[in-house]
């Protein structure tokens, strides 16, 4: 085999990049000269021949594909998460697995309080109100952030960064985490509460929070119950610490007064009809006989049960979403190519993943690093 060694970079490794945009494939290709660089547009066109592949959110590398790559050495993502990819199955197959470590904070930070305003502005019901209903002041009246009490559930950097830009606004910041740092609270200007208080003390709840098996639906119907009646909600980490049904019955009840999304369980409705997500899954099934029972199992009835749960909880007025780009800004584009580029290189060195290093794009901090997001 020809990776490790340390000694230079190892040449003529069948590399496949899947779904990178101009920008980055660019850059990625230019420097990975004299390794065997493949584009592919998505996961269907790598070929059996990969060793290395490098893919980003939303390309699932399953026991399946796996199973039909067996020269696959590593799955490098270029992104901090991990969902899209079966690691159990990866481990038993020996295949490497890396991802970047956080980046886009500042980015995620605003654009957490771009959903707030939104929310708290009523743009989406105030933008699509039109004839021939008459328009009404008091139907689109908004919410001032000014005196209102947020609370973040999760205080690493993005949390803290967070209460710094909410604390401008003039609001009083709590926070929820289980394992803060010491003298978070006090330095953050925040006040630490268990997550039963903090739900019913807070006019607006921001999950910052990482998803594990103690975070997975963290907001349920008995978490929304504690809830203040009318309370805004924003998820810019990840969509699995809502459990959608939940949500739904919230919002319906007027128990949550709005949520601001960036990520869902399925976040292909973000991009894509559930028509157009149906069509070109059928057709993909219809493709494969291998899949052909599969679309009877219990578990594609869930999928597409979910899907359509998605999609009502999007085609809410009260709910502005936006399709996972919370952490792409140009300056935090940048640093995640740089980092993918040193993960990958590191790996054909037979080097492990060097430290991450601070975010360029952060604002300073008063505080040093967090295990968290």
């Amino acid at each position: 085999m020809r990776f490790g060694g340390g000694r230079g970079l190892c040449r003529n490794v069948i590399i496949y990049l899947v779904g990178a945009e101009p920008e980055e494939e660019a850059f990625l290709v230019r420097n990975l000269e004299g390794q065997d660089v493949r584009v592919v547009a998505a996961i269907a066109g790598v070929g059996a021949d990969a060793e290395v592949l490098s893919v980003f959110l939303g390309m699932g590398v399953d026991a399946a594909f796996l199973e039909s790559h067996p020269r696959l050495k590593l799955v490098a993502t270029r992104s901090h998460s991990t969902e899209h990819i079966d690691l159990e199955a990866c481990r038993a197959r020996g295949v490497e697995v890396r991802f970047l470590g956080p980046y886009g904070i500042e980015s995620v930070a605003e654009h957490t309080m771009a959903l707030m305003l939104a929310l708290a502005r009523r743009l989406r019901e105030v933008m699509c109100a039109s004839p021939p209903s008459p328009f009404s002041y008091e139907a689109t009246r908004a919410m001032d952030l000014r005196g209102r009490t947020l609370g973040i559930i999760g205080l690493g950097r993005i949390g803290r960064r967070v209460a710094e830009l909410a604390r401008v606004f003039g609001m009083t910041v709590l926070a929820t985490d289980p394992a803060p740092e010491p003298g978070c609270d006090g330095e953050c200007g925040v006040r630490m509460l268990p997550l039963a208080e903090l739900l019913g003390s807070s006019d607006v709840v921001t999950l910052h929070a990482s998803l594990n098996e103690g975070t997975f639906h963290l907001l349920n119907r008995e978490t929304f119950a504690l809830c203040r009646p009318g309370t805004l909600l924003m998820n810019t980490a990840r969509g699995a610490l809502i459990d959608l049904q939940a949500l739904r019955e919230a919002l319906d009840s007027g128990r949550i007064g709005g949520a601001g999304l960036d990520v869902l369980e399925d976040e292909r409705v973000m991009r894509e009809s559930v028509p157009a997500i149906l069509g070109a899954d059928i057709v993909r099934r219809l493709r494969s006989d291998a899949l052909a029972g599969e679309a009877r199992d219990a578990g594609r009835l869930q999928e597409l049960r979910r899907l359509i749960l998605c999609d009502a909880v999007l085609s809410r007025p009260n709910v502005v979403f936006t399709p996972h780009v919370a952490f792409n800004s140009d300056a935090s584009d940048r640093f995640r190519q740089e980092l993918s580029l040193k993960i990958l290189q590191a790996f054909l060195e037979g080097r492990p993943s060097e430290p991450v290093p601070s975010d360029p794009s952060l604002v300073p901090l008063r505080l040093g690093a967090s295990t968290h997001d």
